[in-house]
């Protein structure tokens, strides 16, 4: 896990010469971003190893919690969010998801970049559940809307709108 792209997965380790100086150097690749990076063997203690299931489980239960927003002025919390995202720690980013979930209602009282940062975080705290739990990008999802009670109204509204199973038959039989 590198805390600026999310999850990514060494595929190379490389020696090379840059500038006159002899470095050694991981080769990352970062499936969602379609991307590679180098982080150099110093500087490996940025890079941090996927959670465990009892981290995962946190998650979840800190995803569950009430939100603590803030009653500061947006490009200060803004800052601190962006912060939270990039520090690479999982229970921070699960924090950044909770505080900016609105459940069904994303385009109401949710600014561009408040999108964009809840997008940034559900995407890299999506990304690493999947990998851990080893559950297919649906399931996870679901997994973590049912954290975050996300699109939940909608199904038992699709559930309230269904006639009983006795009125359906009572209409054939007729």
């Amino acid at each position: 896990m590198y805390p600026k792209h999310g999850v990514g997965q060494i595929i190379e380790f490389k020696k090379m010469n840059i500038g006159g100086i002899e470095i050694e150097a991981y080769i990352l690749k970062f499936e969602k971003d379609k991307a590679n990076g180098m982080v150099p063997v110093n500087k490996q203690s940025h890079l941090r190893p996927l959670a465990t299931i009892n981290q995962i489980n946190k998650c979840i239960s800190i995803l569950k919690s009430k939100p603590k927003i803030k009653r500061s002025m947006w490009s200060r919390r803004a800052q601190e969010y962006e912060a939270k995202i990039s520090s690479g720690k999982i229970y921070e980013l699960a924090e950044v998801v909770r505080d900016l979930n609105k459940g069904d209602d994303i385009m109401v009282d949710q600014s561009y970049s408040e999108r964009q940062l809840f997008e940034k975080a559900y995407d890299r705290i999506l990304t690493e559940f999947q990998i851990v739990l080893n559950l297919s990008l649906d399931d996870t999802q679901k997994k973590l809307d049912k954290a975050l009670k996300r699109n939940l109204e909608k199904q038992v509204q699709k559930i309230e709108s269904k006639p009983p199973v006795e009125e359906i038959s009572e209409e054939i039989a007729k």
